[in-house]
């Protein structure tokens, strides 16, 4: 499986967020505490966004994230009040730039924890009700990229939850019509550069590891001491596989079978369950 996390609010180094932290994305990359493997070492991808442009910026590579120069050079350097990291545990397919997260489509970016099971069995069936005219833009091989481009096939741009959903219920039928018990695990993220909604859904009801950041005036009131938070907006939120550290009060699980919407003004979570197909 995977780690990732999605930050949105003041712009920030990515430094502050990738490498700074005491349980920092890069530490996961070697020291992972709440994922299927210690070791998340099949590639990483950054993707952000700046006000120059609509689209995010991509940089993905397929060795490790604990010892790439390229990724240490750039974190010190690019600023982003939006931006989505990946490290990857290949769960069988190749180890290949492609199947880097996050992915992107237009102004789009998703990325995945998690796997279709027995997706070399549905392959095929899955990847024919992609959009005939986004099949083309598929770039790899995994099953991450798929739920992707199924997603933005049933209406990602006008509904993201309800997209997702009708993803999510053409995968278990798939999954149920090759003898798969228990074909969807996830958590993931999909951004439009405004708003970010992040999922929580297993086909077992036993889904990876998910937490999101608490209200940063909660935060100031709590750890009136704690200088980094003084320069945070009341709008600056972190969703992430496992916490970055062990700050009292700071990190809430996700609750099973539910997403959640970051955006300007109050966020929102609520319960999300497959859309039978």
């Amino acid at each position: 499986m995977c780690r990732w996390l999605a930050y949105s609010g003041t712009p920030m180094l990515l430094d502050t967020i990738l490498y700074k932290p005491a349980h920092s994305l890069i530490d996961q990359s070697l020291h992972s505490k709440l994922g299927v493997e210690t070791t998340n070492g099949d590639g990483f991808g950054i993707g952000w966004y700046t006000d120059d442009n609509d689209t995010p910026a991509l940089l993905r590579d397929v060795g490790p994230a604990w010892n790439n120069r390229n990724l240490r050079e750039m974190a010190d350097h690019v600023r982003s009040p939006l931006f989505f990291a990946h490290i990857r545990a290949s769960t069988g397919t190749a180890v290949q730039q492609s199947n880097c997260h996050p992915f992107r489509h237009g102004r789009w970016m998703f990325m995945h924890n998690g796997a279709i099971a027995g997706f070399h069995l549905m392959r095929r069936d899955l990847t024919l009700l992609v959009d005939p005219a986004l099949y083309a833009d598929i770039e790899g091989t995994t099953d991450s990229e798929v739920m992707f481009y199924l997603a933005l096939t049933f209406g990602l741009d006008q509904d993201p939850p309800a997209a997702v959903a009708r993803m999510a219920g053409v995968v278990e039928r798939a999954g149920r019509e090759h003898g798969v018990e228990f074909p969807l695990q996830m958590t993931l993220a999909i951004t439009d550069g405004g708003h970010v909604w992040a999922f929580r859904y297993s086909s077992q009801r036993a889904s990876r590891s998910l937490f999101y950041s608490s209200r940063v005036d909660a935060l100031r009131r709590l750890h009136p001491d704690v200088a980094f938070l003084r320069d945070l907006s009341e709008e600056t939120r972190l969703i992430v596989s496992e916490p970055l550290g062990d700050l009292p009060g700071a990190w809430n699980e996700v609750p099973e079978g539910t997403y959640g919407v970051v955006r300007p003004g109050a966020d929102e979570m609520h319960p999300f369950a497959p859309v039978p197909a």
